[in-house]
């Protein structure tokens, strides 16, 4: 993010924030960063900064987004916007209240793979969509465990870590939402007091149903999508990650098709995307509702796999 961020025209990263003063100062040090504080209220009282980017535990992103908000910064907030839908539909209402930009970063929908794929769908490549099948088991890294594995308080567990992800991404493949869930979750080996893997069906609006895995157990899985119409399908392996790459492969009556895709940086893109709407020019690429609505699915798959029942995705609250 910091490369993303000094990548962008006229933009500088201004100061730092941790909890921990000797990790903010280090870590400043480190990445050139001219300020660094330990108390967000003086950061935002005493940094010359136009907008933020949050990227904390997941149950600090709606307080700090909501100071933020108050101190009148635009804001890029990591997913999931916060650990209820109450919550991060009042970051994002009080935004708009404000007139600043919040931006979600889903940075998924800014790759060149799933940008293709959205268009080969919405030109009717592969016709009416019947199903699509998002295979997103991983192995979790060492140095990113921690809090993610053993902490519930703190938002952990893979349903709020990749789930949110997969449902952003249907979502932008699609151009529509899912209304229903069932799932089933369980502990493989990692998740201590929290899910590590869950598989889910859901149900989109126009009636196509969506199976989805994630975990942070499986050492040798490969990551992609499959999406399956009435006059072909889409094959796309290795696609879900934070660097460009993999495959897409159409395949219809007239045989298979490796398609080209441009390979950007993700977070290149969505930076540019959010600074440019700071500007006044455009749209964050996943803006503050896409945020809502990813984390509502993911709720609601917990809940499915918790009571063993259908849950209807609650909607309620989201800004028009």
């Amino acid at each position: 993010m910091i490369d993303a961020i000094r990548g962008q025209p006229d933009a500088q990263i201004v100061s730092v924030l941790s909890a921990d003063p000797q990790r903010a100062e280090s870590y400043a040090a480190t990445h050139g960063i001219p300020h660094h504080f330990a108390d967000l209220d003086t950061l935002l009282a005493q940094s010359d900064c136009d907008a933020v980017y949050i990227s904390t535990t997941n149950e600090k992103h709606h307080p700090q987004a909501m100071k933020a908000i108050a101190a009148g910064k635009h804001v890029l907030c990591e997913k999931p916007l916060a650990t209820s839908t109450t919550d991060a539909v009042e970051m994002v209402t009080q935004a708009a209240k404000r007139r600043v930009v919040f931006g979600t970063n889903h940075h998924l929908r800014n790759g060149g793979a799933h940008i293709t794929m959205r268009d080969l769908i919405a030109t009717g490549r592969i016709g009416k969509v019947l199903s699509v099948r998002v295979y997103h088991a991983v192995s979790l890294p060492e140095q990113l465990r921690g809090w993610r594995i053993n902490d519930a308080s703190a938002g952990g567990g893979v349903i709020p870590d990749i789930t949110v992800h997969n449902v952003d991404t249907v979502r932008f493949l699609l151009g529509e939402d899912p209304v229903d869930v069932i799932a089933k979750s369980t502990t493989s080996g990692l998740g201590e007091g929290v899910e590590d893997s869950v598989m889910s069906v859901w149900t989109m609006a126009s009636g196509t149903m969506v199976q989805s895995h994630e975990s942070f157990t499986h050492s040798f899985a490969r990551t992609g999508i499959e999406i399956h119409g009435t006059d072909g399908s889409i094959y796309a392996q290795n696609i879900m990650r934070q660097e460009p790459g993999g495959s897409v492969t159409l395949i219809d009556m007239r045989g298979e098709h490796e398609i080209p895709f441009d390979t950007h940086n993700m977070y290149h893109r969505a930076l540019h995307r959010f600074t440019e709407a700071t500007l006044g020019r455009g749209a964050p690429s996943a803006d503050g509702i896409d945020g809502i609505k990813s984390l509502a699915l993911a709720l609601a798959v917990r809940e499915a796999a918790q009571t063993g029942r259908t849950r209807t995705v609650d909607y309620s609250g989201v800004p028009q």
